[in-house]
């Protein structure tokens, strides 16, 4: 079992920063590979990164290569995702989620944990 709550979210300006946490319970958390998806109003839940259990690994939706960065600490039980040069279209409210696997998926249905969302709003 796996508990997750985000945090980070806010109001920001184009070209501006802002840095999302994940922060994860349970002894296997380690385990879980981790995404960050988002949902914006009207709009399907999208996959924006991912992360796999050994950190080895990073997976970008093509929007954000370049100006996000996943990466996790395992002694903290925690995910981060660095958003830098935001933009309006990048308005949403975002979602940590995890699955017992080794393997980073972009269909947000074979996560089985996630967090409460963090609404991120950026202003043009």
């Amino acid at each position: 079992q796996v508990q997750l709550v985000e945090s980070g979210g806010g109001l920001v300006q184009a070209g501006g920063s802002l840095r999302l946490s994940c922060a994860g319970s349970g002894r296997t958390f380690s385990t879980y590979a981790m995404g960050w998806f988002r949902q914006a109003p009207g709009k399907e839940r999208e996959f924006v990164a991912g992360v796999s259990w050994s950190v080895s690994r990073t997976y970008y939706t093509d929007s954000v290569k370049g100006r996000f960065t996943i990466s996790r600490d395992n002694t903290k039980n925690t995910v981060y995702l660095q958003m830098n040069s935001l933009k309006p279209e990048d308005t949403a409210v975002y979602y940590c989620a995890a699955r017992p696997s080794i393997l980073v998926v972009a269909t947000a249905s074979e996560y089985e944990y996630w967090g409460q969302g963090t609404q991120v709003t950026v202003s043009s």
